[in-house]
């Protein structure tokens, strides 16, 4: 068929090339794949399908590189979200994307429609949404804009997630100046299917009718997939229409109309309209079947007047769905849309001939030879070479950084550590959010993990996302391989077995030379541990080009894990409860302070080797954590990370306001270490467990090769945290430290919270 223009849209110029995004030699490959020039709706198709966003094409050569496969795992990477299968017929569906580009021009609605769209990935799986967790990077809350958009993004999660009924059960909160102009925002949501249930994206059968459902499509988003392959700048605030407006009461429609159009037989594939919306749904679901389709622009229903098939094709209106029905059963999809009062529309169908067309009535807008439209897109891999200057910062001996007078004091350096954004309680964060709806979370928000029960048996899933970004910027192998163990460790203590993960990277432009080394070294460290843990990565989402004139943000390899707790019994929460348990420490302490919390928040350095991780010795501390949680040893389990030992130490007392206990601590056996790197280090491989059974728990350390020693007792009667270092004794008030901890953030927000309050009540969108 003849490919016409239509009247009224732009000649296609090297200018109106270069604002679609696309080089010249893509330019040119997409006129060798047509043998003409394309239309300016075409121009528009491949601007989006060949944006970073969507085609991967500076990272897919390094994400193949990673391990995928297990024998639970159903889906890996290529669909809406991975599956993995958990027993009794039953399976976990989950994913993790990211919304930073967006949150960073309109924070309120940027992070509400990245729960949203995180939300329709699951639910076209075939799974019913049981949790949202999220990960969250921005500056430091001293500048009034960086408060202005963590409350935003903040809010937005919590008004979507609560309004479509889903617990936001756990996540991470980080500040840090180098987010200072990209805030990171990344969701996750995991959902519960039978397997049996499971259903995929692929568009099948000549003559299935494809049908739009959902709400209609307006404006709001066009090119927002382009926006999201773009460094931000200053006129990234002149972008605010590329931001979706989210509506989550047609999310909670649009979630159970989708799970009863998949279990009626009506349908053989659903996919999420999300980056660059119609276009980006139908071509991939086309291309993963491996056949051809046409869809006719004036059948899409539109909320705006005289909507052109270049603005229908693109926008990224939220809560929209496209379906490939079965033939004959159309209608049936429209009663079971009707009952939930939204619409759906036929929009084109399944053809044999392998051709992606588009058309706009009688006339055809646009046209592509089969899947060609997909695969076609190049790949990259540019140079790699590391910034001298952050090999001069990891090889500096930060050893030799002279103390602070104030520092005579440890406990003045644990407070300091205790009010650090980073580290204090984010229960600021996790009060907005509903994180008990639908009454199946059992450990929520604030400890290591959360724990969600399946119902009807006697399992449980332990959640956790995890990255130290600074790490990775000063060792991205290392620094992915921490983001990987830690969050084993961190499900391993709720008494979980990690079983698989999603992923984020979020990196600057990958372009430069000293990102693309950081990108691929990140992704080579988290396919080691993966490997070495178990844990294979089921899919996820790569977000590049977070960064302003200033820089990029810190490499950050965002590790969403998931791990299956066998028993309920199993459950084990992070803080100490009981007088008389003895505390005994797993793993072994160090003399690294490189890259840590410490030296960044008490010397404003960012600098040193960070901590070294021994997949071999996180493997065997995971292994001996959950046996000794089995054998009914294990009263609490809590990691040692962010602030090092005497942090976590005093999570254990006062992690919970309102109860508070006491513990008399030794560690006169690491004497030899410098104190500030034995209380304050974040050596690895390394857990608090309180304990009714010291030698059991110690027993069950040594056959799995794990060091550990009984460190000290916890005192309901005490009010102190008392930590013995030889001859020096430690000794600070718990109340003291309870309120560094709970109050940091509080604190901070309630001096602009009027301001704060005019300024998103102004951007949130009903």
């Amino acid at each position: 068929m003849t490919v016409t223009a239509r009247p009224g849209d732009p000649v296609i110029t090297p200018a109106l090339v270069a604002e679609h995004g696309l080089t010249t030699g893509e330019y040119d490959r997409l006129v060798a794949m047509l043998d003409r020039t394309p239309t300016f709706t075409e121009l528009g198709i491949v601007s989006a399908l060949w944006s970073e966003h969507c085609s991967y094409k500076h990272s897919r050569p390094l994400l193949k590189t990673l391990p995928t496969k297990a024998p639970y795992v159903l889906q890996g990477p290529g669909e809406n979200a991975g599956v993995i299968a958990i027993g009794d017929g039953l399976a976990v569906a989950f994913k993790i994307e990211s919304h930073n580009h967006p949150s960073a021009v309109e924070p309120y609605q940027g992070a509400a429609t990245g729960v949203g769209g995180i939300l329709r990935d699951v639910f076209t799986m075939g799974a019913r949404p049981i949790a949202l967790l999220n990960s969250l990077r921005f500056g430091s809350l001293d500048s009034a804009r960086v408060r202005y958009l963590f409350a935003g993004c903040v809010k937005g999660i919590g008004d979507y997630g609560n309004c479509v009924g889903i617990p936001t059960v756990a996540g991470e909160v980080v500040f840090d100046p180098a987010y200072e102009g990209n805030p990171l925002v990344n969701a996750m949501c995991v959902g519960l299917l039978k397997e049996e249930e499971l259903m995929l994206a692929v568009a099948q059968g000549v003559g299935n009718p494809i049908i739009a459902v959902g709400a209609r499509t307006g404006r709001d988003g066009i090119h927002g997939a382009s926006f999201a392959s773009e460094d931000l700048s200053e006129a990234s605030e002149a972008k605010r229409p590329r931001v979706q407006v989210g509506d989550p009461f047609t999310e909670k429609l649009l979630l159970e109309a989708s799970l009863e159009l998949i279990h009626s037989g009506h349908i053989v594939a659903i996919q999420d309209m999300g980056a660059a919306g119609l276009v980006s749904s139908s071509a991939e679901m086309a291309a993963r079947g491996d056949v051809g389709v046409v869809i006719d622009t004036l059948k899409v229903p539109a909320r705006e007047e005289g909507m052109t098939p270049y603005e229908l094709l693109l926008s990224e209106s939220q809560e929209r769905m496209l379906v490939v029905a079965k033939v004959g059963h159309a209608d049936h999809v429209r009663a079971i849309l009707e009952k939930w009062d939204l619409t759906a529309a036929v929009i084109g169908e399944v053809i044999a001939e392998p051709v992606y067309r588009v058309t706009e009535g009688e006339r055809v807008v646009a046209e592509f030879p089969g899947i060609r439209l997909v695969t076609d897109c190049p790949m990259y891999e540019p140079d790699a070479r590391e910034s001298d200057d952050i090999r001069t910062r990891r090889e500096q001996d930060v050893d030799a950084i002279a103390e602070r007078k104030e520092e005579a004091d440890p406990v003045w350096t644990l407070t300091e550590l205790l009010g650090s954004p980073t580290i204090a309680s984010k229960r600021w964060v996790f009060q907005q959010y509903d994180h008990t709806v639908r009454t199946s979370t059992v450990v929520g928000p604030g400890g290591d993990a959360a724990v969600v029960r399946i119902r009807g048996t006697d399992k449980a899933i332990a959640l956790k996302t995890d990255c130290n970004g600074r790490y990775t910027y000063l060792d991205p192998r290392e620094g992915a391989r921490i983001a990987v163990a830690e969050a084993a460790r961190n499900v391993a203590c709720a008494g979980g077995r990690p079983k698989a993960i999603t992923n984020n990277l979020n990196f600057g432009n990958p372009k430069r030379p000293e990102v693309y080394f950081q990108l691929r070294e990140a992704v080579a460290g988290m396919g080691e541990a993966c490997l070495a843990l178990g844990t294979p990565v089921t899919g996820g989402n790569v977000s590049l080009y977070n960064e302003n004139p200033t820089g990029a943000v810190y490499p950050t390899p965002v590790v969403g894990m998931v791990g299956l707790v066998e028993s309920l019994r199993h459950i084990t929460r992070s803080a100490f409860s009981t007088d008389g348990d003895a505390i005994v420490l797993l793993g072994n302490n160090t003399s690294e302070i490189g890259g840590s919390e410490y030296l960044q928040r008490i010397h404003d350095v960012v600098a040193g080797h960070p901590p070294r991780c021994d997949l071999e010795a996180e493997c065997a501390l995971i292994d001996a954590l959950l046996d000794a949680i089995a054998e009914g040893a294990v009263r609490s389990a809590h990691d040692c990370a962010d602030g090092g030992l005497a942090v976590a130490l005093a999570e254990c007392v006062m992690m919970e306001r309102g109860q508070q206990l006491g513990a008399d601590i030794d560690l006169s056996a690491w004497s030899s270490l410098p104190t500030r790197a034995l209380l304050f280090g974040e050596a690895q491989a390394r857990v608090v467990v309180s304990t009714p059974d010291a030698a059991a728990v110690l027993a069950t350390a040594r056959r799995n090769g794990v060091p550990a020693a009984v460190i000290g007792t916890v005192r309901s009667t005490s009010e102190s945290l008392n930590i013995t270092i030889g001859t020096s004794r430690i000794s600070a008030k718990v109340g003291t430290l309870a309120n560094a901890y709970h109050d940091a953030i509080p604190n901070i927000m309630l001096r602009s919270a009027s301001q704060l309050d005019v300024a998103l009540a102004s951007n949130a969108v009903a």
